[in-house]
């Protein structure tokens, strides 16, 4: 597949090896750098069976650099109006300041702070570039979660590109809120706890399935 991402194959080699290890599940440890919390508001636009669907997100900025896990699941779950203490989430993580270990230990909380037991599955991308196959499934379930009014997250490593050119660079590691699609899915929109002056994005589901691969993601 064709992309912008940038992928170091140290780092690849570095997450294939880290899962294969004593972490079960299909990502490695996620932080990002260092950021002063602030409260923002994304705008909601909440249209369905248009090709297009954004969710309110009630957005705040991680407290620090390695709690990118609970950060990104506190903004997913604020889509549905629920507002739960980040580090509360963090300990039932496990998150330390390695950061927090897999997507497998997210979507039990997900699943807990939504009300049912199979509102989340994880899903891998064990490959270090996604494929169309992965690329059309990762598509299918971000519609299918926004349109149930949840986000989806995501376990993300390396480069990017959004779509007006801003690169997003995560080399160790990141959790990310994927909250809305345009184009049937084709470009989707991301809550970003990293820094608040960039809190959210849009970029192509192509790109942000390569920013996955090795790791993976929460999802309906």
């Amino acid at each position: 597949m064709r992309t912008d991402l940038i992928r170091k194959t140290a780092l690849t080699a570095a997450g294939l090896a880290f899962t294969g290890g004593a972490i079960a599940g299909p990502v490695t440890t996620a932080f990002a750098a260092p950021t002063t919390s602030k409260p923002a508001t994304q705008t909601q636009t909440d249209r369905k069976g248009h090709g297009e669907r954004e969710l309110g997100v009630r957005y705040e900025a991680q407290p620090n650099f390695y709690y990118c896990g609970p950060a990104a699941t506190r903004n997913a779950l604020s889509v549905q109006g629920k507002n739960i203490n980040v580090d509360d989430m963090a300990k039932e993580m496990g998150t330390t300041e390695a950061g927090t270990n897999s997507i497998n230990d997210i979507t039990p909380v997900l699943n807990k702070e939504t009300g049912k037991a199979d509102a989340y599955r994880s899903v891998e991308i064990s490959t270090p570039d996604a494929d169309a196959t992965q690329t059309d499934k990762l598509r299918a379930d971000i519609v299918k979660t926004v349109d149930d009014g949840r986000a989806v997250v995501a376990n993300i490593a390396g480069t990017s590109t959004d779509t007006d050119g801003v690169t997003h660079s995560y080399e160790g590691g990141h959790y990310i809120s994927v909250v809305g699609y345009h184009d049937n899915g084709d470009t989707v929109k991301i809550a970003d706890s990293a820094d608040p002056n960039t809190a959210s994005y849009w970029i192509s589901v192509e790109h942000l399935a390569d920013w996955i691969a090795t790791r993976g993601y929460a999802t309906s």
